[in-house]
């Protein structure tokens, strides 16, 4: 049987999906909502919170909730900037950098990014979150060789990846997608089932040939979808 919260996006997605609710459809109100299915406001919230997070509505405060116009997906080959994707959707976003050290990449990680293994990087871990609801797991490599300013870089205003995208100019970018199923530790981060099915997206960028960066950023499988949009080469 599904929880209420999953119905209620459910009732929601589909709604959005088969254009009855079109780009700019004003979504019930909380209160509408939560009379509609009997259910409390943190329900409700959760479930719209996940909602924006995936792009298919905009939450404005004051203004209410609508379906979002169909360019607010996220595309598979955009370097995602988490503090921007939280203010188009109009929810409140946080980071917490869960652990922090300075340590030699070993021989796979050389293999990765091109590098000597024992080159000394930047290792990051960090929680994003939308409207108190987990959104992604992020495990973060900065070469310091590249970007030595990382190395006291306290990260309190911006997350890394953000801090990145405004200082340092990327040329080239890598990126790879797969499923995974959390494991304990992972389902405690995301707030999820032990055994949920996830999204994992590694990316990697150079600049002019130089290293500069690897994330792997995990996502809960429920509340993500990545969208990309090509064009056919002659």
């Amino acid at each position: 049987m599904k929880h209420l919260h999953q119905r209620i996006r459910d009732d929601i997605e589909a709604r959005i999906m088969s254009g009855e609710w079109a780009p700019g459809h004003r979504i019930p109100f909380e209160h509408e909502l939560m009379a509609e299915y009997g259910c409390s406001r943190m329900t409700v919230n959760k479930v719209l919170s996940t909602l924006a997070a995936n792009g298919l509505i905009t939450r404005r405060r004051r203004a209410g909730t609508v379906v979002a116009e169909p360019s607010s997906q996220q595309a598979v080959l955009q370097i995602q900037d988490f503090a921007l994707e939280a203010a188009r959707a109009g929810v409140e976003y946080r980071f917490k950098i869960l652990s922090r050290s300075v340590e030699p990449i070993d021989v796979a990680a050389a293999q990765r990014t091109g590098l000597p293994a024992g080159t000394q990087m930047l290792c990051l871990s960090t929680l994003h979150v939308m409207d108190n609801v987990p959104q992604a797991f992020e495990q973060r490599l900065i070469n310091l060789a590249t970007v030595p300013e990382a190395g006291t870089e306290p990260f309190k205003d911006d997350p890394p990846g953000t801090w990145l995208l405004r200082r340092v100019p990327w040329t080239d970018a890598e990126h790879i997608v797969r499923a995974v199923n959390a494991d304990g530790t992972m389902a405690k981060r995301l707030q999820i089932q032990s055994g949920a099915a996830c999204l994992v997206l590694e990316r990697r960028t150079w600049q002019a040939g130089a290293f500069v960066t690897e994330a792997r950023i995990t996502y809960p499988g429920d509340r993500h979808q990545l969208v990309g949009r090509f064009s056919p080469v002659a």
